[in-house]
């Protein structure tokens, strides 16, 4: 859990997929964010199937299964070689498929690496999203996680939390997913999951499989999904990911409300870190 009051040296690089070698053009997929104190690697990479179809309507030959592969293979290389990490980022172009490059390597000060992650990422990869004049905002994954982020930081509760937690253990080896945030309280582990109702219903049921394979295995535990609003109850999408959701019990809480329940939990997780 990062120290908020300290500005810390942090490096990164911005992940390019150039399926065409001979056209200097290139996509933006993902960043990878190096805090040479530890040798950990923090990553973020385009995961919505909205930002894979326009890949596809930029370059219909893309490797899809390449990129899907991507982000196992780059926590494979890191396994256990934390310290390492720095000289495997400077030798990745010599063993990265041709279309996969690292673009070089800036440097930043950081009280918080995973918010700086998703700065860097919301700012540099993520697809610019228009939106029409009068029209509700869409928020993706990223946004609501970076909000909620703001959130638990203001309660003073964020240093509590993990983040970006691996699901591997619970369910099978080599399983990409990795749960937003977690915390503790009362015995209980809990898990807080981004949902975006607009743009990727399909998160609910990834969040539905890992409860289950959690439950499993961790008695006493909760989860909780972010929306970007409350599911409307005439929209059928909304209707399913709200289903879904709660026939896992998995309570549903709209980014308004977060704050409220931040506020709320705030002591409880203070007294337990104590």
């Amino acid at each position: 859990m990062p120290d908020e009051t300290t500005l810390n040296p942090c490096a990164y690089h911005v992940v390019r997929y150039q399926p065409n070698l001979i056209r200097d053009e290139w996509v933006n997929i993902g960043v990878l964010l190096l805090d040479p104190a530890t040798g950990r690697v923090r990553q973020r990479w385009l995961d919505e199937p909205a930002d894979l179809v326009r890949l596809r309507r930029m370059h219909p030959a893309a490797d899809e299964e390449l990129l899907l592969r991507l982000p196992a293979e780059f926590e494979r290389q890191f396994a256990g070689r934390e310290m390492d990490a720095e000289a495997i980022l400077e030798k990745f172009d010599d063993t990265l498929s041709n279309a996969v490059q690292l673009a070089p390597r800036k440097g930043l000060l950081s009280r918080d690496p995973e918010a700086e992650l998703d700065r860097i990422f919301r700012e540099q990869v993520e697809p610019l999203r228009e939106t029409r004049r009068g029209a509700p905002e869409i928020r993706t994954r990223s946004d609501l996680r970076a909000r909620a982020a703001d959130y638990f930081r203001t309660e003073k509760i964020l240093r509590l939390m993990h983040r970006s937690v691996r699901v591997e253990e619970f369910t099978v080896p080599g399983d990409p997913m990795r749960i937003d945030f977690s915390y503790r309280r009362n015995g209980t582990r809990g898990f807080v999951h981004s949902v975006a109702l607009g743009r990727d219903p399909g998160q609910a049921k990834l969040l539905a499989y890992t409860a289950g394979a959690i439950r499993g295995r961790m008695e006493h535990s909760e989860f909780m999904a972010v929306t970007e609003r409350e599911p409307a109850r005439g929209n059928v999408r909304d209707q399913f990911v709200s289903g879904i959701l709660a026939e896992n019990d998995i309570r549903v809480v709209p980014l308004a409300e977060l704050r409220k329940w931040a506020h709320d939990v705030a002591p409880v997780l203070r007294a337990e870190s104590a």
